[in-house]
C-alpha cells in the first residue's frame, strides 16, 4: 500500500437489490478498499462477483445499502464531475456530434465558454493520439478511436479520477494491446487516479500499480491485493517477473473461478 493519502475510501460497503418476489440479492457485502491518489487500481473478479456494482457505487450511479464511500473526503451521494466514467461500449458517444463535439459536450453542459472548451477539447484529442480527427463522427471511427474519444471526453472535465468498466473488452487483440499502452501513457502524463474493472489477469498486470481480487459472488468482498512494481519491460507477458505476478494473482482467483463455475451449474 502506498503512503500517499487515500483519494477513494470504501468502508464496509454492501449492496442489496430488493426483489419484488421477496428474495433479496446481496451483490456486495462488507467491501472495504482505499485507493491512494495517483494509483492505477485494477479490480479483478469472476463474472457476477459485483465488481461493476462497486464501480457504479463509486461513480454515484447506485447508492450503497450500507457502509460509506468518499472521494477526497467528500461522501459520494450522486454522480459528479470529480469522477469521469469510461464505459465498455461506445453507446455513450453521440452519433450526431463530431469527435471534437463529443469531447466538448460535458464542458458545454457546465457552461464553459466556447473558446475555452474548444481549447481543452483539442488538447485532450491530441493527448489520446487523435489530432486531425476532430471533424469525424463516431460512425467514421474505428473501435479503438471511439474508446480514445470516450477517454478524452472523460479527461476534458479534469476529474480527480477515472472509473473504467472493462473499456477494451469489445476490441480485437491488437487494438486492445495498443489501447492498454496508450492508457498507461495517458495516466503517466495526467497523473490521474484510476479504478479499472477487468476479468483479465494479463490486462490487470499490464496496467495496474495494484490489483484487487474479489471473492466469487454473491455477497462478494475483496479477497486480497497484489502490488505490481514491474518496469514497462517487465510487463511483457514473456518476462519472468510478469509470470511471477501472474502466478500470485492466479493463486488468489483460481478458487473463486471454481466456486463461480460450480454455482453456475
Amino acid at each position: 500500500m502506498s503512503s500517499t493519502p487515500a483519494l477513494v475510501e470504501l468502508n464496509g460497503v454492501s449492496k442489496v437489490y430488493r426483489s419484488l418476489q421477496g428474495s433479496d440479492y446481496v451483490a456486495v457485502r462488507d467491501f472495504s478498499l482505499d485507493i491512494p491518489a495517483g494509483e492505477f487500481f485494477c479490480l479483478l473478479g469472476t463474472s457476477g462477483c459485483g465488481k461493476t456494482t462497486v464501480l457504479n457505487m463509486v461513480a454515484g450511479f447506485e447508492a450503497t445499502s450500507s457502509g460509506t464511500i468518499a472521494v477526497a473526503g467528500k461522501p459520494v451521494t450522486r454522480p459528479d464531475a470529480d469522477r469521469g466514467v469510461v464505459f465498455q461500449g461506445d453507446d455513450s458517444l453521440y452519433g450526431w456530434l463530431s469527435a471534437l463535439g463529443n469531447i466538448e459536450f460535458g464542458l458545454r453542459m457546465r457552461g464553459i465558454a466556447k473558446a475555452e472548451r474548444e481549447r481543452k477539447a483539442r488538447h485532450y484529442l491530441e493527448l489520446v493520439g487523435l489530432k486531425g480527427q476532430d471533424h469525424k463522427h463516431p460512425a467514421e471511427l474505428s473501435g479503438g478511436m471511439k474508446q480514445r474519444i470516450q477517454i478524452a471526453r472523460a479527461l476534458a472535465n479534469e476529474p480527480q479520477m477515472l472509473l473504467m468498466d472493462e473499456p477494451f473488452a469489445a476490441l480485437d487483440a491488437h487494438t486492445r494491446a495498443d489501447m492498454q499502452r496508450e492508457l498507461k501513457r495517458i495516466c503517466r502524463e495526467t497523473g490521474r487516479t484510476v479504478l479499472f474493472i477487468t476479468h483479465d489477469i494479463d490486462e490487470a498486470i499490464i496496467l495496474a500499480d495494484r490489483i484487487g481480487v474479489m471473492h466469487a459472488g454473491p455477497a462478494s468482498k475483496l479477497k486480497g491485493t497484489v502490488a505490481v512494481t514491474l518496469t514497462p519491460e517487465e510487463r511483457e507477458r514473456t518476462h519472468d517477473k510478469f509470470t511471477a505476478v501472474y502466478r500470485e494473482v492466479h493463486g488468489l482467483i483460481r478458487d473463486e473461478v471454481a466456486i463461480s463455475l460450480k454455482r453456475a451449474h
